[in-house]
């Protein structure tokens, strides 16, 4: 018989859970441990954030799926990781060990890293729900008095998809409330370029997002480095392709969203081996620790070097897509450890995106994720906004029922009718 403990309860650690009971043979026990008694679907956050969803309508109570399905849940936050006693602390005082570890606990959202930054500063956050929904309740009362509206990602962030998509569905819901006139849009990024994504860019995301933003009136500064943030103004110096100052901003803001840079949760920081200097868990091919060989990790927690430089400092997404094809690969090669065989399954590590605008939007896939690619497809269009309500549909679905199946083996590519890039 062997423990298999995951940790964390996200877009990795859920999918995780039903593949690897799905995989581990009778007599084994898949434990999870999380710090919330939900889970909650990340991509719907923007939404909740202009109040088009409510955060109640994203979660799914975990508990009875989890027995459900037979997985023992510990509804606990871990205080740290000890690898070499294959075991880990809990808040509470209490140590689980483990013979296999997949560890899924997403990132630490590092506000800290800029004066001003984040929801207990001046900005807004959809990064988790708990953010998301206050930023709801505070765009109620914006929208009664509206004025300059600022969002982007600062330096060092990873994820920019979500910030389009806010700022696009910001932009839709002023439209409808018919008050768009009285608000001037900036999008700062440290993108070298709009459509930069983290990605160098899929396909033309470039000249499609540009052409969006000139449309809808959405002014922009691109390697922009934000150095502080007060109330009402954002201090921000733009340097040029070299990294030399060029300007130096200071824009008036009512309303900002901004995406910070993420680190490797505090139970994990510092562990030699384990993780890199930022925190983040180090992998090899098959999702495995190259130094513990019965840890494994999935997500936006796993370290992946950057692309290649840029004048700020940008990450790498690891998007939804992504992330499903490193858990089935971590269940299949758990379960051939199991049968005394090697890990030989790996991640596609492909990258595929539905960016909502609120009432459009547009879709990339990039095959692999990382330059140079096999495939690199991007088309936008309204139906962009009703697939991505057709992903939110289907994967709370699936977590409501304890569903095993990869999304990425069947919705997306189904909804484009681009199943032949599969192959």
């Amino acid at each position: 018989m062997a423990k298999i403990v995951i940790v964390g309860a996200g877009i990795g650690g859920i999918p995780m859970s039903f593949e690897m009971k799905e995989l581990a043979r009778k007599e084994d026990e898949v434990v999870v441990i999380a710090d919330t008694p939900t889970f909650h679907f990340v991509p719907s956050n923007p939404w909740v954030g202009v109040n088009w969803r409510t955060p109640e309508d994203i979660k799914v109570p975990l508990a009875p799926v989890f027995k459900k399905k037979k997985i023992t849940f510990i509804q606990q936050q871990v205080a740290r990781f000890q690898p070499e006693q294959n075991q880990l602390e809990l808040d509470d005082g209490r140590t689980v060990s483990y013979d296999y570890l997949i560890i899924a606990t997403g990132p630490k959202l590092a506000f800290d890293e800029i004066p001003g930054l984040g929801p207990d500063g001046f900005t807004e956050s959809i990064c988790h729900v708990d953010h998301a929904g206050p930023a709801g309740e505070r765009w109620t009362h914006f929208v009664t008095e509206p004025g300059p509206i600022i969002i982007g990602a600062v330096q060092g962030a990873s994820c920019f998809g979500p910030a389009y998509e806010y700022m696009f569905t910001v932009e839709t819901d002023l439209r409808q409330r018919k008050i768009r006139d009285q608000v001037k849009m900036t999008y700062v990024t440290s993108e070298p370029y709009v459509g930069h994504l983290g990605l160098d860019g899929v396909g033309d995301t470039k000249g499609m997002l540009e052409s969006e933003m000139r449309n809808k009136h959405i002014d922009w500064i691109c390697n922009a480095k934000v150095d502080k943030i007060e109330a009402g103004i954002m201090y921000v110096t733009e340097v040029d392709d070299n990294g030399i100052v060029k300007k130096q901003h200071e824009l008036p803001f009512k309303h900002s969203m901004m995406l910070p840079a993420f680190k490797g949760v505090d139970a994990l920081f510092g562990i030699e081996h384990l993780t890199n200097p930022r925190g983040f868990v180090l992998v090899d091919d098959y999702q495995r620790n190259p130094t513990y060989k019965n840890i494994y990790s999935v997500g936006v927690c796993i370290a992946i070097p950057p692309q290649k430089p840029t004048p700020v400092p940008t990450g790498i997404p690891k998007t939804g897509y992504m992330i499903e094809s490193m858990v089935t690969a971590t269940a299949h090669n758990i379960r051939a450890e199991l049968d005394g065989k090697e890990p030989s399954f790996k991640g596609t590590w492909n990258a595929l995106c539905l960016a909502d605008f609120g009432d459009s939007g547009i879709a990339f896939l990039a095959m692999p994720q990382i330059p140079p690619r096999n495939v690199q497809w991007a088309a936008r269009g309204k139906w962009v906004h009703w697939a991505k309500i057709g992903y939110e549909k289907y994967f709370m679905r699936k977590v409501r029922k304890g569903l095993s199946e990869p999304f990425y083996e069947r919705l997306p590519l189904k909804m484009m009718g681009i199943m032949r890039l599969k192959k």
